[in-house]
């Protein structure tokens, strides 16, 4: 399970709405991909389409979709949304991350 912070729900539905998505039939897809200075990044991007091999939930109204090689390193995860001196963006609280870099884009376990 993937948890959305009330506050990372109001920025998806605005930045959705923005590119063309409709945040109550389309999917914010959320993956783990190799890279950055800790070894795994995270990776956001928004999609109309689930595949067969994905895992949905819903949680706070946003619709979210996790490769099945991605929810091994995400369950537990909360998404918030941060506008803090590091810059505006989304935030991953990962309980599994054993050390993350100063940005927190990446991970390691």
């Amino acid at each position: 399970m993937i948890k959305v912070s009330e506050i990372a729900k109001k920025k998806v539905v605005e930045l959705m709405s923005d590119d063309g998505y409709n945040s109550t039939t389309d999917f914010v897809r959320v993956g783990v991909k190799s890279g950055g200075c800790s070894g795994l990044s995270y990776d956001l991007k928004f999609d109309k389409e689930k595949q067969d091999e994905d895992k949905v939930f819903e949680d706070n109204g946003v619709r979210i979709i996790v490769d099945k090689k991605s929810f091994l390193y995400l369950i537990g995860t909360t998404l918030e949304y941060s506008g803090g001196l590091n810059g505006a963006g989304f935030v991953f609280n990962n309980p599994n991350a054993n050390r993350t870099c100063g940005c927190g884009e990446s991970f390691s376990l």
